[in-house]
């Protein structure tokens, strides 16, 4: 089992993002569950999701404390302790950042490193700050878990139309866009 841990805030996506790689771990005949955790549920407090996969049933409905990969949707989020709290040796990291590879601070349990630049393209394609669908790009490009149509499948079913169709260039963008480092 692959545990994956999410950290944003409200409204950038961050427990939708989980669900929807749900579905799309579904359409890839995998088990996944994903467990929201809110503390202030309010625009902008820090928000945490949970999210289990498999290829057999899971049972388990717990926090994650020992994730295989965490997710930071929110640049600012990567300078807390509690992000890397628990991270797995040879684990995945998973950025959104402006920053170059020298500038960043990375736990030295992360064997494998994904970054992305998810605010400035969800700026230009969505016209908003809100990274999910960017960063689920970036989660597919770095981790090889799951195809990236399975993921655009996935959002297209989330938002149908045209935000949906946005969406989908959100997370093309992260899919191409992220630099991802073997580190050991």
């Amino acid at each position: 089992m692959k545990e994956i841990r999410f950290h944003g805030r409200g409204g950038q996506g961050t427990v939708l993002a989980s669900v929807i790689l749900v579905k799309a771990f579904t359409k890839e005949n995998k088990y996944s569950s994903a467990i929201p955790y809110f503390g202030f549920e309010r625009r902008g407090a820090p928000v945490t999701a949970f999210l289990r996969f498999d290829e057999k049933p899971i049972r388990e409905k717990t926090q994650i404390y020992s994730p295989d990969c965490v997710v930071v949707m929110d640049p600012a989020l990567k300078r807390s302790k509690d992000i890397y709290q628990g991270l797995k040796e040879g684990s995945i990291l998973i950025l959104s950042t402006r920053k170059s590879i020298n500038e960043l601070n990375i736990p030295s349990s992360v064997y494998k490193l994904g970054f992305v630049d998810a605010i400035s393209l969800s700026m230009e394609i969505l016209g908003s700050p809100i990274t999910n669908s960017c960063m689920l790009g970036a989660f597919a490009a770095t981790t090889g878990w799951l195809r990236i149509e399975s993921i655009l499948q996935s959002i297209r079913e989330t938002w149908p139309g045209e935000m949906g169709e946005k969406n989908v260039r959100a997370a093309e963008a992260g899919y191409q866009n992220t630099k991802i480092i073997q580190l050991r």
